[in-house]
């Protein structure tokens, strides 16, 4: 196509002009922006873009970035007083009242410095005020903190003082109504103690004779004392022959939960019920039980129950159940031969008794192997069996209190008891606290601490005596009711080496501790390591402990 074009245009009214215009053709192919097709004709349409060339920036040599601008936004907006309101003045022909003029007078002129200083003087005087109410506002918060901080001390004084008041009570009911091992062991501390105090004071006011007479009668009356405490132990076993009783109806309720059959929830909420083979034998069982417990039948009723069971037993054959045979035939001879029915009791007590132990049996009563704890093999209880050599009796391992640093298995607890009642005449029951609380703070640590459980009490009345002297590190407090036993070095689990006494307070506070050594003094940390050296020397020859030892030596030098 020609660079150059020839278009009329139109000058006048029917006259022409034709002038001559330059084409300039494009540089460049502008982009497809899409389009579209007459189907009819076949003629295509394309989208088209901006017609001219767009304007190329001069180069100035210096890298330029493209970045949004934003400006004010202007609005003209026309202003108009609610009330059309005019001003007249007075003039000639045209008086005007001047009855609600305002006569306004300059006031005193100031400079911007004056006005800024005045500003500044407000400022302070707020300033001021402030200051002085958020002072009030401190102190009175201060105050109503030191209030609650000496109520909660004066109520932690009584706590203290009560609980205090409370255990000497107990330990008072205690001594006056002993019933357990723990009350009969303080009696006889208590007997030691007041034995020690009239021998030292015989031996330091009296001589020759007189002295013999006094330790004479001081004997007598330890005598009385250890048979009165004897006649309290009679009582207590009596009493806990009544537990013992109640504990047999508890198992009474058990016995009653075997006969009940089985039981769920369906789908609509209804409960469903089904008797079992093992559920029909404990009903059975059950009503026999009952049956032989009926007192004041006739003898002929009397004589039917003792035939029921006869046949009940004679199913499984063993000497249990021969001797409950051999029983039921006296009974029915004694009463065939007009007994009085008081000389049968103990008769008939022996037949309750070796009859329940039929029904405790689970090869007779399989219901009853979800209630008792009965082990699978009986065989592995002959394995697990110990003879001691103070009673001659073949004992379970729980019977032997076996200390950490102990070798051998030794005596039972009964005969410690004994040679304790008769000879040293130690309360242990301080110490069992003691050690009860440790392993409850231990277990709530959650970090598989195992040493304090192989800790037994006789380990942790040496280390209270021999080791920590029965005092408080920090207070030297010796009130064994006051005093607990908690980690030295919270990070590692506790252990003989890794532990100090103190009081419940001084615990708490130790506790909250960080670093030890910015804490305590120096003399202070070395004190209680000679201490934990001490133990440590003295529980590193027990194997087992001697183990957790180079466990912890290694996570130690591993941290």
């Amino acid at each position: 196509m020609p660079d150059v074009i020839t278009v009329r245009v139109e000058t006048g009214s029917n006259s022409f002009q034709e002038v001559v215009v330059k084409v300039e053709r494009p540089t460049y192919n502008k982009p497809f922006l899409g389009g579209f097709r007459n189907v009819s004709t076949g003629v295509e349409f394309h989208n088209a873009g901006s017609q001219t060339k767009p304007k190329k920036r001069p180069d100035k040599g210096i890298q330029l970035f493209c970045r949004g601008t934003q400006t004010a936004v202007e609005k003209n907006a026309q202003q108009q007083t609610r009330n059309t309101t005019s001003t007249q003045m007075t003039k000639t022909g045209l008086y005007v009242s001047n009855m609600t003029d305002k006569l306004i007078t300059p006031g005193k002129y100031f400079t911007a410095e004056e006005y800024h200083k005045r500003r500044v003087e407000a400022v302070i005087v707020i300033q001021k005020y402030f200051r002085r109410w958020h002072a009030a506002y401190l102190v009175q918060n201060l105050k109503e903190q030191r209030r609650l901080r000496l109520a909660r001390e004066a109520q932690e004084e009584l706590q203290k003082k009560w609980e205090k008041e409370e255990k000497l009570r107990r330990e008072y009911e205690k001594k006056l109504n002993p019933k357990t091992r723990e009350d009969f062991e303080l009696l006889y501390h208590d007997l030691q103690l007041w034995m020690q105090e009239e021998t030292e004071r015989i031996n330091r006011t009296l001589t020759g004779a007189k002295r013999k007479a006094a330790l004479y009668a001081l004997l007598e009356e330890e005598t009385e004392l250890i048979a009165c405490i004897g006649m309290h132990k009679l009582s207590a076993n009596l009493e806990n022959q009544q537990k013992a009783i109640l504990h047999f109806l508890e198992f009474y309720k058990l016995f009653l939960k075997c006969a009940q059959p089985r039981r769920w929830k369906a789908f609509d909420g209804k409960i469903t019920e089904m008797d079992t083979q093992n559920s029909l034998r404990g009903k059975e069982l059950l009503e026999i039980y009952r049956s032989i417990n009926i007192k004041d039948i006739p003898k002929d009723e009397r004589i039917s129950v003792l035939l029921t069971l006869k046949w009940t037993v004679k199913e499984h054959e063993c000497k249990l159940t021969q001797e409950i045979v051999a029983l039921i035939d006296r009974e029915i001879d004694l009463i065939s031969r007009e007994v009085k029915e008081c000389n049968l009791e103990g008769l008939r007590k022996r037949i309750c008794t070796l009859f329940l132990q039929y029904i405790k049996t689970p090869e007779f009563n399989p219901q009853v192997v979800g209630l008792i704890k009965v082990p699978q093999d009986p065989l592995t209880l002959y394995k697990n069996v110990y003879f001691c050599h103070s009673c001659e009796k073949y004992l379970p391992p729980s019977e032997f209190p076996i200390p950490a640093s102990s070798h051998t298995i030794g005596r039972c607890r009964s005969c410690y008891q004994l040679d304790n009642e008769a000879r040293k005449r130690e309360s242990y029951f301080k110490y069992r606290l003691i050690l009860e609380n440790l392993r409850k703070s231990e277990v709530d640590y959650q970090d598989d601490s195992k040493i304090v459980f192989l800790v037994q009490l006789l380990d942790m009345q040496y280390l209270i005596e021999n080791i920590w002297n029965c005092r408080s590190a920090l207070s030297a407090c010796s009130d064994l009711y006051e005093l607990v036993m908690v980690r030295w070095d919270k990070q590692h689990e506790w252990s003989p080496w890794n532990t100090i006494l103190l009081t419940k307070e001084e615990a708490d506070a130790h506790l909250k501790l960080c670093n030890l050594q910015k804490t305590y003094e120096a003399p202070f940390i070395y004190r209680i390591e000679q201490k934990l050296i001490r133990a440590k020397n003295y529980f590193v020859r027990i194997p087992v402990m001697a183990s957790f030892l180079h466990r912890s030596n290694n996570q130690s030098n591993a941290n």
